[in-house]
């Protein structure tokens, strides 16, 4: 069984491009062919123009990647943890930018406690530290919320937003199709290792509003009345027929399409 078969598409810079798929679809596989972290049968990958095999190193400086995994260094602090981190690509002295990427992620309290002492929580903002300390262009979030408590996840989107509107490339694999939505400009769309769907999320979501959608309106009298509309030039004439009944309507509400109509539909 292959993990990928035929999987073509290309970032732009400065995009935030979403990755999504139901569980073995191939998402992580994609992403550690992008690290480098492993070699595909066939094909190529680049990098900021570097591919991940002939050109490894240049590539590898160009991508920061926060893993699904808690994989840490249990002897170390926080501080020690991402200067550590800044070494392995040769940087020293970035004691600032460390202290401004603690102070986004929260961690400024916890800079010298150690790994083994932190929350899965503070563990996984010590992992997206780890992906920035050498400030690439392109950053790579697999599932970079799961398990958080709601107040990292506001604070996270919010730094990731500021980096992305710097101008770094933002690519995200998540289960929170909600976090897609929101900030995805783009999305691709795997099941069984193969691209089902490539497009803006504007289109994606295009995609199902033309599909017939519910309206549930409660009456004043406290009845409630369902309506299927193929569209909201529909809805209009729809209601002039309940008001033609007697009908006064008190309350309206619409469903609106959204990411996981899609993702079901394409991916079900």
């Amino acid at each position: 069984m292959r993990a990928l078969a035929g999987v073509s598409l290309s970032v732009e810079e400065g995009e935030f491009f979403g990755l999504l798929g139901p569980n073995g679809a191939g998402k992580t596989t994609l992403i550690n062919v992008i690290a480098g972290l492993v070699r595909a049968d066939a094909g190529q990958v680049r990098v900021m123009g570097a591919d991940v095999i002939a050109d490894y190193r240049r590539a590898r400086r160009q991508l920061g990647v926060v893993p699904q995994e808690l994989v840490f260094d249990p002897f170390f602090t926080v501080r020690e943890t991402l200067r550590n981190q800044s070494g392995y690509f040769g940087i020293r002295g970035n004691d600032r930018w460390i202290d401004e990427v603690m102070h986004h992620l929260d961690l400024t309290a916890k800079a010298d406690v150690n790994m083994r002492a932190l929350s899965g929580g503070m563990k996984r903002r010590v992992l997206v530290a780890q992906a920035l300390v050498h400030k690439p262009p392109v950053i790579v979030l697999d599932e970079p919320t799961a398990g958080v408590d709601v107040e990292l996840r506001q604070g996270l989107w919010q730094f990731v937003g500021r980096l992305n509107r710097d101008g770094h490339t933002v690519v995200l694999t998540t289960h929170y199709l909600e976090e897609a939505e929101l900030h995805c400009s783009r999305i691709a769309m795997l099941k069984a290792g193969r691209v089902v769907a490539l497009d803006s999320t504007r289109n994606l979501l295009a995609s199902v509003a033309g599909s017939r959608t519910t309206v549930r309106i409660v009456a004043r009298d406290g009845t409630q009345h369902t309506l299927e509309i193929a569209g909201y030039a529909e809805l209009e004439p729809k209601l002039a027929q309940l008001r033609a009944g007697g009908v006064e309507i008190a309350d309206i509400e619409l469903d609106r399409p959204d990411l996981e109509q899609v993702f079901l539909r394409l991916t079900a």
